[in-house]
């Protein structure tokens, strides 16, 4: 049986699906990802094989390429939120783990790009933990 994840931006204009499995979710910590999400690394789940539909919404659906690089990323025009993209001609498909509206069924498989790791992302376990906003 086919997988089908669904997933949606923070304002709800633009829905998607996915059908299929994720090869693995991957912890991007490279500047450019670090730029795009304002923390230290993104949540991606990659696959070579999901179809990604566009259910509403698509028309506000942008992109950006950097230029000069492979890096580029998709997100809402209406609240900015990150979207899927297809990468490298449609050959790989990522998927912000959190525009997913279920939680991914596989823990991160990996940390990629750790050379450009954010100096203030370390020992986080140590840091106090919070149910909400302190304070």
């Amino acid at each position: 049986m086919t997988k089908l994840h669904s997933g949606s931006c923070l304002c709800g204009s633009v829905e998607f699906t996915v059908e299929g499995d994720f090869d693995g979710l991957f912890l991007c910590h490279c500047t450019s990802c670090q730029k795009d999400t304002g923390s230290a690394y993104a949540a991606i789940l990659a696959s070579s094989s999901a179809k990604l539909n566009w259910q509403t919404g698509a028309k506000d659906v942008a992109t950006y390429t950097l230029p000069d690089k492979s890096h580029a990323r998709s997100f809402c025009a209406q609240c900015g939120s990150a979207l899927p993209i297809l990468k490298h001609e449609g050959a790989l498909l990522t998927v912000p783990a959190g525009s997913l509206k279920e939680n991914p069924e596989a823990p991160p498989v990996g940390h990629i790009f750790m050379a450009e790791k954010a100096g203030w992302d370390e020992k986080l376990e140590d840091v106090p933990k919070y149910d909400a906003f302190p304070g």
